[in-house]
């Protein structure tokens, strides 16, 4: 096959319309095979001569997308050195953008036997590995543009483009489970009537599926187990794995995007799915292993991991950070995608043994005019020391926010002392993001995610039920500040079924109605359940995804989130953008009157009774006219007032309306307790709240 030098720049495969370019980072090779391939695997080899500063390339005339590809790597393999250099595994493109097939249990993808670890492996694993393929670039984005909803207007739905869409009756079979399954009308419908204007998609980069989930009949259905930064999971395309995916993706960007809605990826780029100095050579372990993976000092055969996975790329490595930064734009770029939530975030701020703000990666994403742009979400820790880092990272960065998923989870179980703490929670948490000069958005306000429980099993169980998983429920958190509501489990209470519910809406209720972002996980908002499995990682089957089959309850869970979403959407006194002005104790009682905090008895609280261990109810008032902050157009934004009622005691609480200050008559918008209640009451008033219940009532403007 004819062959030209071709360009070390850019990475990975590209096809031009007339043929395609290869390129390939090793410092270590001592030469590189291209391996192309047939669909059943047989192999054309193409010694690669040309390198520049240890980019080995070529470019191959006629040859064009759909193509499969490998590597071969020659050069030493010495672990004790770090150097696993091993030409009989066909090896991954670290920049493929699309790939395809899937990882078997073969020995064959390990450089050493498994019955004697100390005797190397060559059996060839051309036949075990997954391939790369070359993509058609070009797609008809058509007026696709991004929705680019401000911070302050978001309300996101963290949501797994299989567990969303496997099982939605309105969704083809073929489609379910897919990219186009999750851009099918039912599905788009579905997110605009909820209201939400940005989805969280759980990882959707190329994964592995562990061997010894295999082994055990289960599978990695969350996808924490990256190895192909550039592409689309091929499990999740309805249209072909041949780089089919790509365009697929891209219609789905598309349509979303179309319905007014952003898309954003849950990114992985703190390990891979290559695991420890005992996990298989698959793609960056055998191209060139100690530049791409943070190695143990004084032994580096063995790998220094703060994910809990095995490994951990170097982030002081600038071939790793070049990696990660061109997977960004790329995913932007050509991808059209609105931003990224950066799991294990702690571990990119890395640089060296310590989280740092003044890290590299850090520096890099704030100078570049492209990725700054974009919405940029940490989950601020790791299982480093030093790795719990909520309110530590720079401007530019929101955070989901590990003290208010645990603060509000406290306060409506009744836990004593939470009162302080939660109402700095729903006041957007200044505390922790103000002294670095960012505003409420910094805060992502989630109570549930992917990891841990549903909403609805948190409010029914008060241990995890993992036996599914196969490791005897020794899996998972188990400290959940969960509360089962007196029965584990499915009960036929139905005093035990209304208090669940009504916990279930006082939840959603606070997130919705706190300042910062708020973040929904997919189902919560019509009930969906795990049946007590708060780590359904390997869970790919009805234990994960969402049955769209609502009971009458479940029905009436919907519409009343629905109910919040446009409730937040019509009153940005719900969602400031700036702290409240003055000064920021306990819930940021203000200055200026934005935000007041009293008693159940119409006064204000003192120090004394914030101290209070036992105290658990407060009532808010949110003041819709002292909102001082102009919108977009720069009028200055004027709002109706709020008062929220809050009882998380076991008992009833009689709460006074305040006086004529405040407002002369206020109407009920939420009541967890009864859905339909609209009634009205006048200031001066007596309201019975009931047992674990919040109540919010409305002043309209000018009355």
């Amino acid at each position: 096959m004819q062959t030209w030098p071709g360009n070390s720049y850019p990475l990975g495969s590209t096809f031009d319309g007339s043929g395609t370019n290869f390129a390939l980072f090793s410092s270590v090779a001592e030469s590189v095979e291209l391996c192309l391939l047939d669909e059943d695997r047989t192999e054309e080899h193409i010694e690669m001569t040309e390198v520049d500063a240890f980019v080995w390339h070529a470019y191959i005339p006629q040859l064009g997308p759909g193509q499969r590809y490998g590597y071969r790597i020659h050069g030493p393999y010495d672990p004790a050195l770090g150097i696993r250099c091993d030409p009989s595994k066909l090896l991954l493109d670290p920049y493929a953008k699309a790939i395809d097939g899937q990882v078997t249990t073969s020995n064959a993808l390990y450089s050493y036997d498994f019955e004697d670890p100390t005797r190397p492996n060559h059996e060839d694993s051309v036949h075990d590995n997954m391939v790369s393929v070359v993509i058609n670039p070009y797609f008809d984005w058509g007026h696709d543009r991004s929705p680019r909803h401000d911070y302050s207007e978001s309300v996101i739905y963290e949501a797994h483009v299989k567990g969303l869409t496997m099982r939605h009756p309105d969704v083809p079979e073929a489609l379910r489970g897919t990219y186009a399954g999750m851009a099918h009308p039912s599905i788009v419908k579905h997110l605009t009537d909820l209201g939400i204007t940005t989805v969280e998609l759980m990882p959707v980069h190329q994964f592995v599926n562990d061997p010894v989930l295999q082994e055990r009949g289960l599978s990695n259905y969350w996808g924490y187990n990256t190895i192909g930064f550039f592409a689309p999971h091929n499990g999740y395309a309805a249209s072909g794995t041949a780089g089919e995916q790509v365009p697929e993706f891209k219609s789905m960007v598309r349509t979303l995007h179309a319905a007014g809605i952003e898309v954003i990826l849950d990114v992985v780029y703190n390990h891979t799915a290559e695991g420890n100095h005992m996990g298989p050579t698959l793609s960056f372990k055998g191209i060139d292993n100690a530049a791409y993976y943070r190695l143990v000092d004084g032994d580096r055969q063995h790998y220094f991991d703060t994910t809990g996975t095995g490994n951990s790329l170097l982030m002081s490595s600038p071939h790793v950070l070049q990696l990660v930064m061109d997977s960004l734009r790329y995913w932007v770029t050509e991808m059209h995608v609105d931003g990224f939530r950066f799991d294990l975030a702690s571990t990119l701020a890395r640089q060296f043994a310590e989280v740092s703000r003044a890290s590299a990666f850090f520096d890099l994403i704030h100078q570049d005019p492209v990725i700054s742009q974009v919405k940029l979400i940490a989950e601020p820790w790791d299982v480093g020391d030093g790795g719990y880092q909520v309110g530590g990272f720079p401007p530019l960065w929101s955070e989901w926010n590990g003290k208010y998923r645990d603060t509000v989870r406290d306060f409506w179980r009744g836990q004593f002392s939470s009162l302080p703490q939660f109402a700095s929670r729903l006041a957007g948490s200044a505390d922790l993001y103000e002294h670095t000069g960012r505003r409420p958005v910094a805060s992502i306000n989630f109570v549930t995610a992917h990891d841990g429980f549903t909403m609805r099993d948190l409010v029914s169980y008060d241990g995890k039920h993992n036996e599914a998983n196969g490791e005897n429920n020794a899996d998972g958190e188990s400290n959940n500040r969960s509360w089962n509501c007196g029965a584990e489990g499915d009960t036929d209470d139905p005093e035990i079924h209304a208090l669940r519910a009504r916990q279930i809406r006082n939840l959603l209720t606070t997130m919705l109605f706190s300042q910062g972002v708020p973040m929904i996980a997919h189902g919560d908002e019509m009930g969906r359940t795990q049946g007590g499995n708060n780590n359904a990682y390997c869970q790919d089957n009805e234990i994960s995804w969402v049955d769209w089959d609502l009971d009458e309850e479940q029905e009436a869970l919907l519409h009343f989130s629905q109910h919040l979403i446009r409730l937040r959407r019509e009153h940005p006194v719900m969602r400031r953008r700036r702290f409240f002005k003055g000064a920021a104790t306990r819930g940021g009682e203000s200055d200026l009157g934005e935000v007041e905090w009293f008693t159940p008895g119409g006064t204000h609280m003192t120090e004394e009774e914030w101290n209070q261990p036992w105290a658990r109810a407060t009532m808010v008032f949110y003041n819709g006219s002292a909102i001082v902050e102009p919108n977009k157009t720069g009028q200055r934004i004027v709002d109706d007032d709020f008062l929220l009622l809050l009882n998380a005691a076991p008992e009833s609480v009689e709460f006074h309306i305040p006086d004529t200050v405040y407002g002369k008559v206020w109407k009920t918008v939420v009541n967890t307790s009864n859905d339909d209640d609209r009634s009205e009451v006048r200031s001066g008033d007596t309201v019975q709240v009931p047992a674990r219940t919040s109540l919010i009532l409305i002043n309209p403007l000018g009355e």
